[in-house]
Order: structure tokens, then sequence, then C-alpha cells
């Protein structure tokens, strides 16, 4: 019985030292380093979001001053098919975690700069669904999870704020379609907005500062 109880104390003891070994030996996963997503993101990034991603093309979205969690999310599902764009797909798979975790960290350094609406006259309305919603068919203010001033929530829900209104237009028409699938919550908002009403939205989201 001693002789059982002493090998097995034994095996006990090798078996900690091992996993021991193995948490000391793993790496820890390296803090983002901005210099490297600056030089990655003018290396892939840069001809479509410009090298600090400021107001490029309407059609791209501004990433200046966004959650890098939120960049972080979006690359690793364009990666994984999750969020479908085959130009975007190429460029992420290209892609460490560290690298992605880099050039958010870069983009988020940055400070967005203000943004206006296009259209005056459909500003109010806009500017209704935003930061009330539409209670008769239980639409939800985007202020709930984008912030009043468009801040956005880290981690949760992206800064929105002088935001192209093309892009954010195409994307809210995106969700309606179906054809972006990765957010099921704005599927369903979008799901029960007319044309008008996305338009609106879109434009007085990028005059918010």
């Amino acid at each position: 019985m001693k002789s059982a109880a002493f090998l097995l104390s034994g095996f006990l003891l090798s078996l900690a030292a091992t996993t021991a070994f193995a948490n000391e030996a793993a790496p820890a996963s390296a803090k983002p380093d901005i210099a490297k997503g600056q030089a990655k993101s003018t290396e892939v990034c840069g001809a479509c979001h410009t090298n600090d991603g400021s107001r490029g093309s309407p059609a791209n979205p501004i990433l200046q001053g966004q959650h890098a969690d939120y960049i972080v999310k979006q690359l690793s599902e364009f990666k994984a098919d999750k969020r479908s764009n085959p130009v975007m797909k190429g460029f992420a798979s290209g892609l460490t975690e560290q690298d992605m975790k880099n050039v958010a960290a870069f983009y988020a350094s940055k400070q967005a700069k203000p943004g206006f609406a296009k259209s005056k006259d459909s500003v109010a309305l806009g500017e209704k669904i935003y930061r009330g919603g539409l209670a008769d068919r239980s639409i939800a203010a985007c202020a709930g999870c984008h912030g009043p001033n468009g801040a956005g929530i880290p981690a949760q829900y992206p800064r929105l704020a002088g935001q192209h209104s093309d892009y954010t237009y195409a994307q809210l028409v995106a969700f309606q379609a179906g054809t972006r699938k990765n957010s099921p919550q704005m599927a369903g908002v979008a799901a029960k907005m007319t044309d008008k009403e996305i338009k609106a939205v879109a434009d007085y989201i990028a005059g918010l500062r």
C-alpha cells in the first residue's frame, strides 16, 4: 500500500511539474504593437482605407478611432467567412491574429476626423430614428447601443460618428437583405426599416460628433 501511494504521489508531482513547465513555455499573447500595425496597414490596408484610416473612398469604412476589439472581430470574421466580402477575405487571410491586433491598435490610436450630413431634408428623420427609434415597428434607438454621440461601446458596438453615409447605408442594406450575416441584432433592425429611413439614419450618422 505504501509503495502504491508513493508511486501515485510521484506521478502527481511529475504531472504538476510538467504542467507548470508547459505553462511557462507557452508564449503569452503579445501586446499590440502600434508601429508594426502602421507598417502592416501601409502594406496591406492603405490602398483602400488610406494609410491612417481617414476619410478615403465613401464606399470603404473610416477606420480612424474605431474600437480595436471591433476591428479585430471583423477581420477575424472576414477570414473565417462569417462576414462575406471576397476582397476583405483575401486581405484578412494573410494576417495573423497578432497582425490584426497590431493593425487594430494603430487605427484605434488615431483621432477620427469629423464628417458632415449631406441632406438637410432628412436630418430630422435620421435624428428621430437614431435617438428615439420607431416605436410603432419596435425599432430600437441606435443610440441605445452606439451612444448618443455615436462613440459606440468598446468590444461590443462600433463607433459610428462621422462614418461615410454611403458605407453605413450599404451595410444596413446588406443586413436587411441578409447578405451580411454577422450581426443578427442589426439584421433584425434593418429588416423593419424602409429605404428612406435607412438613408436618413446613415446621413445623420455621418454628421455625428
